[in-house]
């Protein structure tokens, strides 16, 4: 078995194990962590327990120190930066007509390198804006392209449902969804109506699809529904009360 703590870097972001050391680091807490691109700033997410080792990658990187003042107050500076390099990377982009759209700007915790995000339909010779934004910020530049489905996870927005995008309120990872998820469902496949604002077909299709196939062998084979197992630390806080609201309907 090995300790680890759960950390996650951006709101809606994947989770990543950490080895605690000799810290107490409690849920919610913020942290400075040593990751393959440096020291980095995220939020304890998971407490600390103990997973098999075939569950993570050895050797663990280690929590450095639980978040200072100061470290606040450079995640702020960095934050300010970012709506700065914006403008500037866009005002770049058109004057050198290059066929992308920025989506966002992210600085590493130490400021030892700024990464640009952008979409563009398909490959994009860039190399005239990097030697310019390097000119420009003195530091590690890079140019990440990204794909639709990240594009919203980063930007939000607000789903047919009328609730805030899966991706950008709790989902981790992308996980394929397929067409034949919303026939199960007896769904309209209409493509606009199964389709996000991403243009893909919806996420809640997936991981609404686990509970049609519970139904299905309930109505084969009268088995009883098995709500799923919980993981202390996860987005679903108020589960005793949706399971109670179940069963009572």
């Amino acid at each position: 078995m090995v300790r680890v703590v759960g950390i996650r870097f951006k709101s809606a972001g994947k989770i990543y194990y950490f080895d605690p050391g000799e810290f107490q680091v409690p849920v919610g807490a913020d942290v400075v962590v040593e990751t393959a691109r440096g020291l980095e700033f995220g939020k304890s997410v998971i407490g600390i327990r103990d997973v098999p080792e075939d569950q993570v990658v050895l050797p663990l990187k280690k929590v450095i120190r639980l978040a200072t003042p100061e470290d606040r107050v450079q995640m702020e500076v960095n934050n300010k930066k970012e709506k700065e390099a914006i403008q500037i990377c866009n005002s770049k982009i058109k004057e050198h007509q290059l066929p992308m759209k920025l989506v966002d700007v992210e600085y590493t915790f130490d400021g030892s390198k700024v990464i640009f995000y952008f979409t563009a339909e398909g490959r994009v010779d860039f190399r005239e804006l990097v030697k310019d934004l390097a000119a420009i910020f003195r530091t590690r530049i890079e140019l990440r392209q990204i794909g639709v489905r990240d594009e919203a996870k980063m930007l939000g927005g607000i789903g047919s449902c009328g609730r805030v995008l899966c991706c950008a309120s709790f989902l981790g990872d992308f996980e394929p969804v397929s067409i034949r998820m919303a026939k199960d469902q007896n769904l309209s496949l209409n493509p606009t109506k199964i389709s996000g604002i991403c243009g893909r077909l919806m996420c809640c299709l997936k991981f609404e699809s686990d509970g049609y196939e519970c139904g299905k062998k309930c109505g084969k084979e009268g088995n009883v529904p098995v709500l799923p197992e919980v993981i202390p630390g996860d987005e679903y806080e108020n589960y005793d009360l949706l399971e109670n609201k179940l069963k009572a309907e």
